[in-house]
């Protein structure tokens, strides 16, 4: 099929300019792009949605459902068109009320509200999380029985208790891949629904030490659902947090040089040694030392969250950047093309009036790299 100017080829022009279509070819291009997918777990050969640029990430488990609140940042994204869309937090819990029982009204109405806009929606499944309401609603209430092992594991967050997916117990990792592919079915071929991905790889310190076998498993079923959710929405951005461990960065990024997934970060910490860890020969470099050389080849995605603003570290003995300070090394020394500002109080303010500048609006992508990836065959836009 030959593709339309909607479609952003390896051979077309991959300028910023604006692109109109109608939902209806939209629907019909997918489709027949969707039909040369090779099969799972290889290098995809579907057309891709790609909107690349900043999006609002909304803050706190209330905010998503509380209609003041959804108001004013409607308001805001309409008044700053750098900002392309948003990006809301979900709990796998929220959704699969019984055992494939799955309730997507809520997304889709969150869905339908910014595609009146021209706005466009991504999704971030929290796997682990910190929040007060966590225990009731990470994983459904069949999985904390004891056929899934409980579903839940305690962690030590640092700053309190939090909870993380069982996801070491093949059958919780089972019952998760069922929940993408109803997800996915629901929700791949939706124009403005732009993205999907898993919160951070790391797991936290768990309050009842796991066994070798257990931690292994963990990481094999991440991959297995990650592999299961680029499959379960070939035509829409996916993506993966990846922090820690640094010996199983290669692995996953080996998958999404394959398949491909986008290599996302859930911080941006313009000095934190961990992350910008060299490495030697006896160690694995930190995960920011890859995105450079991924540029252009996968999708890169980071998240500026509360602690970014507050501190250049994780262990706070950095010092406070600036907003603009953030954007520079997400743009320019990770070279991303998805940037995530999370709207923490008192400080997207500044990022609002920052995206304002004249820098950000010159083009769709707000400045940030836009180029079709090479994984992909081509790219809607």
């Amino acid at each position: 099929m030959k593709a339309t100017h909607t479609i952003k080829s390896k051979t077309a022009n991959k300028s910023n300019a604006p692109q109109k279509s109608l939902q209806g070819i939209w629907i019909i291009l997918l489709v027949a792009f969707s039909m040369v997918i090779i099969p799972f777990g290889q290098a995809i050969a579907a057309a891709v949605k790609w909107h690349p640029g900043h999006y609002y990430e909304l803050v706190g488990q209330g905010s998503k459902s509380d209609p003041r609140y959804l108001n004013q940042v409607y308001s805001e994204l309409q008044s700053h068109p750098t900002l392309r869309g948003v990006v809301i937090r979900y709990q796998w819990g929220e959704i699969e009320k019984a055992k494939g029982d799955y309730n997507f009204t809520v997304i889709a109405k969150r869905l339908s509200e910014v595609a009146a806009k021209k706005k466009r929606l991504i999704v971030l499944i929290e796997t682990k999380s910190t929040t007060p309401d966590t225990k009731q609603t990470l994983v459904p209430a069949y999985v904390k029985t004891a056929e899934y092992e409980g579903g839940i594991y305690q962690f030590n967050s640092g700053q309190g208790t939090g909870y993380g997916t069982k996801l070491w117990d093949p059958q919780v990792r089972d019952r998760m891949i069922a929940f993408l592919q109803a997800f996915g079915k629901r929700f791949n071929n939706e124009p403005y629904f732009e993205g999907i991905g898993f919160s951070e790889s790391a797991m936290g310190r768990p309050n009842k030490p796991l066994t070798s076998a257990q931690a292994d498993n963990f990481y094999k079923n991440l991959l297995a659902v990650n592999k299961a959710l680029k499959a379960s929405f070939p035509n829409t951005l996916s993506f993966q947090f990846l922090n820690y461990p640094r010996d199983l960065l290669p692995g996953f990024i080996n998958t999404f040089k394959q398949n491909g997934s986008a290599l996302g970060n859930p911080d941006v910490f313009l000095e934190d040694p961990g992350l910008h860890f060299p490495g030697t020969k006896y160690s694995f470099p930190g995960v920011y030392t890859y995105y450079p050389k991924l540029t252009g080849k996968i999708p890169l995605v980071v998240q500026i969250e509360k602690a970014n603003y507050l501190n250049t570290r994780h262990d706070n003995t950095g010092h406070k950047p600036s907003v603009t300070q953030l954007l520079n090394f997400a743009r320019d020394e990770l070279q991303v093309n998805y940037v995530f500002w999370t709207r923490t109080p008192n400080y997207y303010p500044k990022v609002l009036e920052l995206l304002n500048f004249k820098s950000q609006k010159a083009n769709p992508s707000g400045g940030l790299k836009s180029v079709c990836p090479s994984v992909y065959s081509s790219c809607v836009q």
